[in-house]
């Protein structure tokens, strides 16, 4: 970052269900919570020079209203594990897209290899890129590829 120039703001968007991380199935999911993943996030994005926000929602209607707004707010960009909204919410997507930021999807389970339902991703299309399986690292490993673009994109 040079100078003068204003540091990047990413909002980490996290969707139904993850705020059970710890308790929730810890033989698919693990046993770290969504609070240590946003440590970890935070960790990484002060060392990038980034700041970072944090949404959870089990609410649809939520995560649309902050996706859309983020912009106004701001942000450059969004970390999104949209949990199982993922693989149905044509909003979610459409939110995305409005927005007019960049959003990379995580997953910390590889969707690809899980239940055939998990296997298409509605809000995908809408993304710059996709980081899936990689367990807690999924969303550290999202917000490093959201900052290299948002640090080379016109180059």
């Amino acid at each position: 970052m040079s100078a003068g120039e204003a540091r990047k703001r990413v909002l980490v968007v996290s969707g139904p269900n993850l705020d059970r991380l710890g308790k929730r199935e810890p033989s698919i999911y693990g046993t770290t919570t969504l609070d240590d993943i946003h440590k970890a996030v935070e960790e990484v994005a002060r060392s990038e020079g980034v700041d970072v926000a944090f949404l959870q929602s089990n609410h649809e209607g939520e995560l649309v209203t902050a996706i859309g707004r983020a912009a106004d707010e701001g942000f450059d960009g969004i970390v999104m594990n949209g949990a199982g909204l993922t693989h149905t919410s044509v909003v979610l997507h459409d939110a995305i897209r409005a927005s007019g930021l960049p959003v990379v999807e995580v997953h910390i389970t590889n969707t690809a290899a899980r239940e055939p339902f998990r296997h298409h991703s509605i809000t995908a299309g809408a993304c710059l890129g996709t980081v899936a399986g990689f367990g807690p690292a999924s969303y550290v490993l999202g917000l490093l590829g959201l900052v290299y673009h948002l640090q080379h994109r016109g180059r």
